[in-house]
């Protein structure tokens, strides 16, 4: 007994050892996971946001288009026209900005080799550990085409006009509060007020382009 409580309030340079290299290890997992969720996060909220630019953008359009003509086939191709180049656009652009990054990353890197503050094997580390243009290109197309199905399948079985219009809106409310939903979990946001913000704003980028659009095909009928 007197040997087991002289070693366990003992001040032993070994257990002290012992103990701080535990400790370190539990901060440095800690810390690991930490940024590792961290960049889950980052790409999640940028798959969100590419998801709902492809899901208002496509949905405005059609809107727009339906606000002029109730023909099932002209507000289906206007969709699809702007499932395609909104892809292409969101992916050119995304590609662009991280090989951008990439490059200035890669030149700070060889600047740092040059100067012998790097190895060969922490070049290789950093190098590995920056982000893909090709990967992040087809994330940000994937997300924009995903968000675009929303409103065209709403819209592709539905012969009659104002059941049609009135369905695109209802898939593409209830699709934004998803949205808005899932962006606010992952920023910490308040729930409500983040999922309001993101639905009105969709309905109002709806309802402008329906308006403006139904203004400008009336006036043209007019002057006809």
């Amino acid at each position: 007994m007197t040997t087991t409580n002289i070693i366990e309030n003992s001040d032993h340079p070994i257990i002290q050892h012992n103990n701080l290299d535990v400790e370190s290890q539990q901060v440095q997992e800690s810390t690991e996971v930490t940024f590792d969720y961290a960049k889950r996060a980052q790409w999640l909220r940028a798959a969100l946001l590419g998801a709902n630019d492809g899901l208002l953008s496509t949905a405005s359009i059609m809107m727009g288009v339906g606000a002029v003509s109730d023909d099932v086939k002209t507000m289906i191709l206007s969709g699809i026209a702007t499932l395609l180049g909104g892809a292409c656009s969101m992916a050119i652009g995304e590609f662009v900005s991280v090989y951008s990054q990439y490059d200035i990353e890669m030149s700070q890197i060889k600047r740092e080799m040059k100067s012998g503050r790097s190895n060969y094997g922490e070049m290789e580390e950093k190098k590995n550990s920056l982000p893909s243009p090709t990967k992040a290109a087809f994330a940000s197309a994937s997300a924009f085409g995903l968000g675009a199905l929303v409103p065209l399948l709403a819209a592709a079985f539905i012969r009659n006009y104002h059941v049609r219009l009135a369905v695109v809106v209802v898939a593409v409310s209830v699709a934004l509060i998803g949205f808005g939903g899932l962006s606010a979990m992952l920023g910490r946001a308040p729930l409500v007020k983040s999922t309001l913000r993101v639905l009105i704003g969709g309905w109002v980028a709806m309802g402008v382009t329906f308006g403006s659009t139904k203004a400008v095909g009336f006036t043209g009928l007019i002057n006809t």
